[in-house]
């Protein structure tokens, strides 16, 4: 098999994971379990997955806290967080022909309060997320037995969002992406754009908003607005 077909059967593996792990008001899919979802077929095939960093970046930011919670006077307790973004590039290898390979340019991002973990987390956020959409990998808080019968049940029936077309065909609505309860992606407070890209990334967002509120004025913010709130 080429590398392409190679990757085509890492796919096959595991369609869907069930989101495992608990935060801040929302579940995810943790590093650990998306990699051990392809590790196995990946070894079977001997295929190698080679991370490099192009290019970083640093932010740091100090949030202070009060004691009357008004920031007024002195402050009670200074915190300087790092927000680490990785430029990177993943490069596919076919061990069995090291020749043939497949890149693809990407990103990663940690915050971290000490400091020396933000690239740590970050590789680890790169890998996470690349593994999830280079296998086109579904998440939710399921468990796959009942994701895949709601997945069928909609695939086999119209569903009330839906119109016929021109050609008397169901063809659904453009709708904003959802998170399980229904609930849209929040919008940012400021430039009132989606927090993020993906759910999973805007409880991520959310949940360090909730945490320093103070700082934000109790908003939720896109990444590129809270830059604005030293």
């Amino acid at each position: 098999m080429n590398l392409h077909q190679k990757l085509i059967e890492v796919r096959k593996v595991n369609p869907y994971l069930q989101k495992e792990n608990s935060g801040n008001q929302y579940k995810y899919v943790s590093s650990s379990q998306v990699l051990a979802s392809v590790v196995t077929k990946l070894n079977e095939l001997n295929v190698l997955l080679i991370p490099s960093i192009n290019g970083h970046k640093i932010t740091e930011s100090v949030i202070e806290q009060y004691e009357d919670g008004k920031n007024s006077g002195n402050p009670t307790k200074r915190t300087t967080t790092y927000f680490t973004e990785l430029d990177m590039n993943m490069t596919w290898v076919n061990a069995d022909n090291p020749e043939e390979k497949i890149e693809s340019s990407w990103y990663g991002q940690g915050v971290d309060i000490a400091g020396e973990k933000g690239v740590g987390k970050a590789l680890t956020y790169a890998e996470k997320y690349f593994m999830l959409k280079f296998f086109n990998i579904a998440t939710d808080k399921d468990d796959p037995d009942t994701f895949q019968q709601k997945n069928g049940d909609a695939q086999d029936k119209p569903g009330k969002d839906q119109k016929p077309n021109s050609a008397g065909q169901n063809k659904p609505e453009s709708h904003p992406q959802t998170t399980g309860n229904g609930s849209s992606i929040p919008l940012c407070s400021d430039c009132k754009k989606p927090i993020a890209e993906t759910i999973d990334q805007s409880g991520k967002v959310k949940g360090w908003c909730d945490s320093h509120k103070e700082r934000f004025k109790n908003k939720v913010l896109c990444q590129k607005c809270q830059q604005n709130y030293k």
